[in-house]
């Protein structure tokens, strides 16, 4: 980065913090299932990376409501929930259109609600990876910092 890049930057932000705090949010959040890994992308370099647990079922594509598996493909945050069963929680737009036609074709009810979320409300700590029902799970920390930088819309692509 050039020197005036990083005054314009630190000048920016005495001034006008209000201006870089807005353009803090990420614009693409990547799941990559098979490394266990979520990354935060901002202009398409990776801001953020937090190791991740998943459905208790975690290989393959979502098929229907209670097999354990975490989808596949392209989504975006619809929601955010802070009185959830867990400790925030930003809803993912499963089903999407495809999944819908899919189940219909298959005669299966898709499952919903799944969602980026950290540790269950009621218990300090999960002893087991991959436990979910078929969301992404990180730490009540992590979820905290994620949904900072995440705002509605944003896509989120989730990969083998």
């Amino acid at each position: 980065m050039s020197l005036i890049i990083k005054i314009f930057t630190i000048c920016s932000f005495l001034f006008f913090p209000f201006t870089l705090l807005a353009d803090s949010f990420v614009d693409m959040i990547i799941v990559d299932k098979s490394q266990r890994i979520l990354k935060l992308l901002k202009d398409g370099s990776i801001v953020k990376t937090y190791n991740i647990d998943l459905g208790f079922e975690p290989i393959g594509h979502k098929q229907k409501r209670g097999d354990g598996k975490t989808p596949e493909g392209l989504y975006y945050i619809n929601k955010k929930l802070f009185d959830s069963d867990f400790h925030i929680a930003l809803q993912i737009s499963y089903p999407n259109k495809w999944d819908l036609r899919k189940s219909k074709i298959n005669r299966t009810y898709p499952g919903g609600s799944i969602m980026i979320h950290g540790k269950p409300n009621d218990k300090d700590l999960v002893e087991r990876s991959d436990w979910t029902n078929g969301c992404i799970a990180v730490t009540n920390s992590q979820i905290e910092e994620i949904n900072k930088m995440v705002k509605l819309k944003t896509p989120i692509y989730i990969k083998k």
